[in-house]
């Protein structure tokens, strides 16, 4: 048997934050030329990083206040409301907290596995999705809505921004899958909110993850967007 490639690395080892830096600095090194600013830079190689695919660059859409207006609601500590558990459960609260000490579990708000909209699923024929986003209503407003799984629950803020004039800080509508995916993400391009969107039918709960972990960072780093680098 063939020596195990574990005994080279351990021969130079790396611990992980010095891994993740190593591969920030290929993803640099490897991208092909691009028109984001530095600051969406920033949030698209964290994107690369997690799916390991770079044809991602060309998907990834900015709204010209996206960033800005996420930072500040990070440092407001503003609500997070989660379309999944799984989101939920991959935000680091210690990044949350090193942006805003306020920032608790209660501030990551997330009503799909909700007994009461379990129950109103059933009774209605409806996705959950839909119903805990209107439970969330009350929390929505002023706050960072991530969404990497179900299309619906996209549609169904994109419906509360049309008609109930609901302003969340910043959508991140990176649903995924065949159904109502584009269209969802085509509705909250038009709606005037600040978001980020992966266009297509690819997203995930791991990138709106990633998103909200590299606004993070640039709301640690006081990021200021230059005038010049902003764009509709």
């Amino acid at each position: 048997m063939k020596r195990a490639f574990i005994h080279d690395f351990l021969a130079a080892p790396l611990n992980g934050p010095e891994i993740e830096a190593r591969s920030f600095e290929i993803i640099d090194r490897e991208a092909p030329a691009h028109d984001f600013t530095s600051a969406e830079w920033q949030v698209v190689r964290r994107m690369i990083h997690t799916v390991g695919d770079f044809s991602i660059m060309g998907n990834v859409i900015f709204s010209s206040t996206a960033i800005a207006s996420a930072t500040a609601a990070l440092k407001a500590g503003k609500p997070i409301y989660a379309d999944s558990n799984m989101i939920r459960a991959g935000l680091s609260l210690a990044r949350l907290q090193s942006v805003c000490p306020a920032y608790g579990q209660e501030s990551l708000v997330c009503y799909v596995s909700d007994g009461e909209v379990a129950h109103q699923a059933r009774e209605q024929n409806l996705p959950r999705s839909l119903l805990a986003v209107q439970k969330a209503r009350f929390f929505l407003d002023g706050a960072i809505a991530l969404i990497g799984n179900a299309p619906v629950a996209l549609l169904e803020i994109n419906r509360l921004i049309i008609e109930e004039n609901l302003k969340p800080a910043l959508v991140v509508a990176m649903p995924v899958g065949f159904v109502h995916v584009l269209e969802s993400k085509e509705e909250v391009a038009r709606t005037g909110v600040p978001f980020i969107t992966l266009t297509g039918r690819r997203g995930g709960s791991p990138l709106a993850v990633s998103v909200l972990h590299a606004l993070c960072s640039l709301a640690e780093q006081q990021f200021i967007i230059p005038p010049q680098e902003k764009f509709s």
